[in-house]
């Protein structure tokens, strides 16, 4: 029985018990796939998948129970790999996370150049989700870490970390009507006009829809898309009002859009980093978490991910409030 052996059944079953899917995760062939747990259940005098013709059909109750324990067994082996590699403070590895595209793309880029300036042989592999998948990913074991946002309850699945709480702004071209309101906005003054937004806003429990239903509007959702860039392009292309979060407006948007202040409509979101409990803490993603939130203590962050203190986590600090906003939004409102 080898490692590799117990790391190909946990991705045939992790990958619905395709073995086609299960190769492509973990770069191997389908073929050696095959021939590697078929060994293992010679080796182990039973079966862990039922088969239907050429094809596997389900989990056995034996294999249920092996599977259990490779899972253990692949997890402390990580661990240990971890553990030698901080004793040595190594500077190479490889780092997987899934986040939404508006983090990776105006938040993620100064964090990670920096990290890379401290790890420069760290290769950082980023993976921009629609906000339902990513938590998916992160719970596969696909990436090692996630960066999500919410309005309400923490993520769960992992230990949740706060980095920063932001608001959603509306936007508009310039000469929009909504433009040259001479008072806040309102609910109601979207009430007729199209939305476009995030791809969550069509889901029925969306924080969007809540608040609209909470003045009895049904919002207009125009058009969707998980990317920031494609919603100020299709606001522009004149689908209708944008609602995107705050860290997707740079300066160079104020030369065509107009900024619309909903803080007061729209609830409150937080971004959180999700770590693992059963994990050691590679000392980049420890650095990592500290790049994106200075409010964080990196001593603090590896006692709770180890089981030794409870989290008992800052508040997190508004966007506006990091200092790395610049010149965005202040453009925008001044345009």
């Amino acid at each position: 029985m080898t490692l590799t052996q117990l790391r190909y059944i946990v991705a045939i079953a992790d990958a619905g018990l395709n073995i086609t899917l299960a190769a492509e995760n973990v770069y191997a062939t389908q073929s050696g796939i095959s021939k590697q747990l078929k060994q293992l259940e010679g080796e182990l005098g039973f079966q862990v998948f039922t088969r239907r013709g050429k094809s596997l059909d389900t989990i056995t109750p034996a294999g249920a129970q092996v599977l259990e324990r490779a899972r253990i067994i692949l997890n402390e082996s990580h661990n240990i790999r971890a553990l030698a590699a901080n004793l040595r403070e190594e500077s190479h590895g490889e780092l997987a996370l899934a986040t939404t595209h508006t983090q990776a793309r105006f938040v993620l880029p100064e964090p990670i150049a920096r990290l890379k300036q401290q790890y420069p042989d760290l290769s950082v592999h980023i993976r921009p989700q629609g906000e339902s998948r990513v938590i998916s990913l992160f719970e596969s074991g696909e990436v090692d870490l996630a960066i999500v946002s919410t309005s309400g309850a923490q993520p769960e699945g992992g230990i949740a970390v706060p980095l920063y709480r932001w608001h959603r702004r509306a936007i508009v071209p310039r000469g929009h009507a909504l433009a040259r309101l001479k008072r806040p906005l309102r609910l109601a003054d979207l009430a007729d006009l199209p939305l476009v937004s995030y791809e969550s806003s069509l889901q029925p429990d969306s924080s969007l829809r809540r608040a609209f239903s909470s003045v009895g509007i049904e919002p207009r959702i125009a058009c969707t898309s998980a990317d920031a860039d494609l919603i100020k392009t299709y606001v522009l292309a004149g689908l209708g009002v944008g609602i995107l979060a705050e860290m997707a407006l740079g300066d160079a948007d104020a030369r065509e859009l107009v900024v619309l202040d909903i803080d007061p409509l729209l609830p409150e979101c937080t971004s959180w980093l999700v770590l693992r409990r059963d994990r050691v803490l590679r000392s980049y993603v420890a650095q990592l978490a500290t790049l994106v939130a200075p409010q964080l203590d990196e001593a603090e962050l590896r006692r709770v991910v180890a089981g030794h203190a409870e989290p008992a986590w800052p508040k997190a600090p508004l966007w506006r409030e990091t200092g790395r906003r610049g010149k965005r939004a202040a453009a925008l409102h001044a345009a």
